[in-house]
């Protein structure tokens, strides 16, 4: 069978069409009527990739911050804010430019509306409770002992149902780690379709196994 030499397999892979502006980057960004932001110098830290400014995002629910690049600048027109880099060509920049956006969409929906995940307890005799005014999550999913989870600073924890866990806060991250060390417990099983499912989560169901 014919195959191209490595050299011109190379050539044939590298691409010569020139760089395009990140999509996500150049999206306007709307800013909400009870919205604050403010650029102000990022605190001292021993770490050796610190930048010098960073993005306070207040809101309703809160504060909280963004480190910026030197190279991005915020424009503000009218109640949008268009985020630019100095070279759209560079390939950092470009990568940057879309992560950073995408950043500050999360921050300003967090600070304003809040992030949520639902998990969703199934299984004969699964359940949970709060414990110690709401500081603890407790569960019953099928070992001896009940699990106790202590909900992370700035997220808010309730249960609603029996089966159901809802997780409330300002960082999405948080909010789903922490959905996600709940479900560490009891993962999704695929035989008899029990465990511990975290928002629209599915599982396929497989044949049981015969010996």
């Amino acid at each position: 069978m014919f195959s191209l030499r490595p050299a011109a397999a190379a050539r044939r892979a590298f691409s010569t069409s020139s760089p395009v502006a990140s999509m996500i980057g150049k999206t306007p960004v709307v800013l909400p009527p009870d919205l604050k932001l403010t650029e102000i110098p990022s605190p001292p830290t021993k770490s050796r990739y610190q930048l010098p400014r960073q993005l306070e995002i207040t809101g309703p629910l809160g504060s909280m911050y963004l480190p910026l690049p030197d190279y991005l600048t915020l424009n503000y027109i009218g109640n949008k804010v268009n985020l630019v880099v100095a070279d759209p060509e560079d390939s950092t920049q470009r990568a940057m430019w879309g992560t950073t956006r995408a950043l500050l969409a999360g921050h300003i929906l967090g600070v304003t509306e809040g992030h949520t995940a639902i998990l969703r307890l199934v299984g004969v005799g699964y359940r949970a409770l709060m414990e110690q005014e709401g500081r603890v999550v407790s569960l019953k999913v099928g070992y001896s002992h009940p699990v106790e989870l202590k909900v992370p600073e700035g997220v808010k924890a309730s249960v609603p149902q029996p089966t159901r866990i809802l997780i409330e806060g300002r960082d999405r991250r948080a909010v789903k780690q922490f959905a996600a060390n709940i479900r560490d417990w009891r993962k999704p099983e695929p035989y008899k379709g029990k465990g511990i499912f975290v928002d629209n989560e599915t599982i396929k169901l497989k044949a049981k196994k015969v010996k």
